[in-house]
């Protein structure tokens, strides 16, 4: 069981504070809750408004499964950055692989992705973690991925 005393929940402002993206590419709106060295759960509000939805598909807006994917990172990058804090300012942690991708079930506007991840392996400047992304607790999405800081 996590320690709770170590769980902290982060706001969009401190997101901004460590990840460089900015709209439309800022892919977490909410961390719930971050314990670092261990483990990450962020949130992304689906709204139509998101950019993608215009071109992918007309008649039947679906998000990108590559853009789950990056959300996934980004919240990752979250932990990252918490985990070794001397280093926001001063390097940028970027996706570096990915491995067991899988995409089980579409994303659409008005749904609300919950992005969890598991720091598996922590070795100098390279991280792997393995995360879910789910709605409504389903299981939309799975990967294993590596953040490098550079």
């Amino acid at each position: 069981m996590e320690d709770l005393a170590l769980t902290q929940k982060i706001d969009i402002l401190e997101i901004m504070r460590v990840l460089p993206h900015r709209y439309p590419f800022l892919l977490v709106d909410r961390i719930t809750s971050l314990i670092p060295k261990k483990s990450v759960v962020g949130i992304k509000n689906v709204t139509m408004n998101e950019p993608f939805f215009q071109g992918h598909f007309p008649g039947r807006p679906i998000m990108p499964g590559v853009l789950i994917l990056e959300g996934m990172a980004q919240a990752g990058g979250v932990m990252a950055y918490h985990s070794t804090p001397d280093m926001i300012g001063e390097r940028l942690v970027y996706f570096a692989g990915i491995d067991k991708a899988r995409f089980r079930k579409p994303v659409g506007p008005g749904d609300q992705i919950v992005f969890q991840l598991e720091l598996i392996k922590h070795k100098r400047m390279i991280m792997v973690m393995k995360g879910l992304a789910l709605v409504d607790d389903q299981v939309v999405a799975e990967a294993e991925l590596m953040a490098s800081f550079v």
